[in-house]
């Protein structure tokens, strides 16, 4: 995308289509437990959908959620990297709290300058979580997709979930197309596209529990990689596809556009089966796209970076009857603010514990906004080029601290959404005021830091021709 176009593109994602959202009386739980469908996707960008600015990517399903309700600009993943992300919807709880704070389980490249903490590689069986506080108010819940939250003692059906169906400790498919080889999917016929067969099981859910309030969460494999889809569908983005259009990757479209039919489907069979004013939808996505399977234009980076394209996703929420059609919210939110959220529309008391998430009921109904003035987000981990950080955003103020040498950047993101002015060195009393914040954040998380390397060799240079070593919990496959 063109310099001219980045800002027409970014005033079009952040602009209302309309009034923020209907009034309602009183934040008053409701009078029967709504159903909820949590859609998760994977990797997927910012922009990659019509109704958050693509114009290549077909998203037909999706941009129908978003009239019928409302559409957030300022959504961030919890983490860059999808399991803390996948554990703070779950929990409320940062990924520093939690300590579980890098894709599981990856390992650092050899000789870092630092090491990085003894963190934790699965999801507590402690921490209350969304499956097990809506089930305790009568909830049947299912997840159907990817988990990528620790082996088997810590898949979904050790969490409090009734049924699991895809979900194990694989970050990654092997393939889109039956036979899966996924432990907990039977595999369909042969061809048959993974999209599709988590619908049908998503499908089959509903039906058999639509007596019953219901949780679905449906984290979809897509669009991560392996990126594969059906050939008639790559042959219709092939026939439309510019190079001058950021987005042009016609395989890496496949991939939307059966997260869309997804979402169609269900959406579909909840009007049939006529549950669609009484279920919550959710649409997300766990983290920002890879840059060259999507760009992120006008946004900096992608996938793990600190930068925006690592955690601003896109964000739908329908909660019919009260979101305003078409409504669309400015406010920064969080995965964090899922729990907390999702525990008020259901008229559940959290457990106890910590929840450091804020409930989005206002900024839903209409009737305030948020109490807090901050986010945080904390990655002690080194991630290819990409090295530990920590960040705070306050406002449209963002500030980034690099941890291996406690250096900055400091960015105003209502000014500069693609973050290419480091405001840093012309605003220390700025800088000073958000990083004791984030010092004090830190501090009061307990998050874990990196420590020195007594056998950092800055001369080392890797043999391309060994096996790197690896962390002793390493499975294949990215986050």
């Amino acid at each position: 995308m063109n310099k001219v176009k980045r800002p027409i593109l970014a005033a079009l994602l952040l602009a209302p289509l309309s009034p923020l959202a209907t009034t309602h009386a009183a934040d008053s739980p409701p009078a029967s437990k709504p159903n909820i469908v949590f859609v998760l996707t994977d990797d997927l960008g910012w922009t990659d959908g019509g109704c958050f600015g693509s114009k290549f990517y077909e998203t037909p399903n999706i941009d129908r959620l978003a009239t019928q309700g409302m559409r957030f600009t300022d959504n961030y993943a919890a983490c860059a990297v999808c399991s803390p992300s996948r554990a703070a919807i779950l929990t409320g709880q940062y990924p520093a709290r939690l300590h579980l704070t890098d894709w599981l389980v990856g390992g650092p490249p050899p000789n870092m300058k630092f090491n990085i903490p003894a963190w934790t590689t699965h999801l507590s069986l402690e921490a209350p979580n969304l499956a097990r506080s809506l089930k305790a108010a009568g909830y049947v819940s299912a997840s159907i997709g990817k988990w990528h939250l620790g082996k088997k003692e810590y898949w979904p059906e050790k969490q409090g979930f009734d049924l699991n169906v895809g979900g194990c400790d694989m970050g990654q498919p092997p393939t889109y197309f039956s036979p899966y080889r996924i432990p907990t999917l039977t595999d369909g016929p042969k061809g048959e596209f993974l999209s599709d067969r988590l619908t049908d099981e998503a499908l089959k859910f509903i039906e058999q529990n639509k007596d019953k309030p219901f949780f679905l969460y449906l984290p979809h494999y897509a669009v991560h990689r392996p990126i594969m889809a059906k050939p008639g569908v790559i042959a219709k983005y092939k026939a439309k596809a510019n190079p001058q259009n950021p987005h042009h990757n016609p395989v890496y479209a496949g991939l939307v556009e059966s997260v869309d039919d997804s979402v169609g489907r269900v959406m579909a069979k909840l009007e049939e089966l006529k549950l669609a004013d009484n279920t919550i939808v959710i649409f997300t996505s766990d983290n920002g796209a890879v840059p060259g399977d999507t760009s992120n234009l006008p946004l900096r980076k992608g996938k793990g970076s600190p930068y925006e394209g690592g955690d601003r996703v896109p964000l739908i929420v329908k909660w019919p009857g009260v979101t305003k059609p078409g409504s669309v919210c400015n406010a920064p939110v969080n995965g964090v603010d899922f729990y907390p959220t999702l525990l008020a529309l259901a008229g559940v008391t959290p457990p106890p514990g910590p929840v450091d998430g804020e409930s989005m009921v206002p900024l839903l109904r209409g009737t305030g906004a948020m109490k807090r003035e901050d986010i945080f987000w904390h990655f002690p981990h080194y991630r290819g080029k990409i090295t530990p950080y920590s960040i705070i955003r306050e406002g449209d103020w963002k500030l980034i601290e690099f941890l291996e040498d406690m250096r900055v950047e400091l960015y105003n993101l209502k000014e500069d959404i693609g973050e290419a002015r480091d405001l840093a060195t012309t605003m220390p009393d700025k800088v000073n005021a958000l990083r004791k914040k984030l010092h004090d954040w830190r501090a009061k998380v307990g998050a874990q830091m990196i420590t020195p390397n007594p056998n950092y060799d800055p001369n080392y240079k890797e043999d391309p021709r060994k096996p790197r070593a690896k962390d002793p919990h390493f499975v294949p496959g990215e986050s």
